[in-house]
């Protein structure tokens, strides 16, 4: 997987727009570490922890597509496990936004 650079942005929106429809792996070796600290209001970090609460499953993929996922999470530098779970995460997200626009 081939590493693109971050493009600038003139916009919130604009950002959030772009990244509604691209996969930060593909932008891994562009983002920065970020050492700044901010605390959430109460509710949203409630919030935050029900939604994040994960729960195993067992998910069969023929081994060719193991063994790919593999190879991209070796290139970019994560877990292949890790970047199944984000392309999942994108791919509803994606469905998620079409939807949202099927019905507007």
């Amino acid at each position: 997987m081939k590493n693109h650079k971050i493009p600038h942005f003139k916009t919130r929106e604009e950002e959030a727009k772009f990244w509604d429809t691209h996969s930060m792996v593909d932008y891994l070796g562009e983002l920065e570490p970020v050492d700044e600290v901010f605390t959430l209001a109460p509710s949203l970090a409630e919030k935050i922890k029900e939604r994040a609460k994960t729960r195993a499953i067992s998910l069969r993929l023929p081994q060719w597509e193991i063994d790919g996922a593999k190879r991209v999470a070796k290139k970019v530098g994560v877990g292949y496990q890790i970047l199944i779970n984000t392309w999942i995460a994108e791919a509803l997200r994606r469905e998620a936004h079409h939807n949202r626009r099927a019905t507007t």
